[in-house]
């Protein structure tokens, strides 16, 4: 059973960036299609960004396309969230999820495995 911990989320302005990653400490990710969602107060967790088990296919949600990258290194278990020119909307606990021999989950119903949450706040 995976144990997924998110870290570098933060407080930023707008126009910044951060880089978000997700790790366990135990087993290989290889054998997961993985993804990050968002969460923002008194809204539904909503779809950031998927990543096929070995990287070769992505996808990404259509208000984060171009700014955000979604990428893994299976070798470190890592996956990881760079997000660039950050907006005030993107404020939000962001979580990663992970889907065992996945193809390209988008929906929160498809993963099984979720993360405790990194929280990220982008002032104006």
């Amino acid at each position: 059973q995976l144990q997924l911990v998110e870290s570098g989320g933060g407080l930023v302005q707008a126009g910044d960036s951060l880089l978000l990653s997700c790790a366990d400490s135990g087993r290989s990710l290889s054998d997961y299609a993985m993804g990050w969602f968002r969460q923002a107060p008194g809204m539904e967790r909503e779809f950031v960004s998927a990543i096929s088990r070995f990287g070769r296919n992505t996808k990404y949600a259509d208000s984060v396309k171009g700014r955000f990258t979604i990428s893994r290194d299976n070798g470190k278990n890592t996956l990881f969230l760079q997000m660039n020119t950050l907006k005030p909307e993107d404020t939000a606990v962001y979580y990663c999820a992970a889907q065992r021999y996945g193809i390209l989950p988008v929906t929160p119903r498809e993963f099984e495995y979720w993360g405790q949450g990194t929280q990220v706040t982008v002032s104006s």
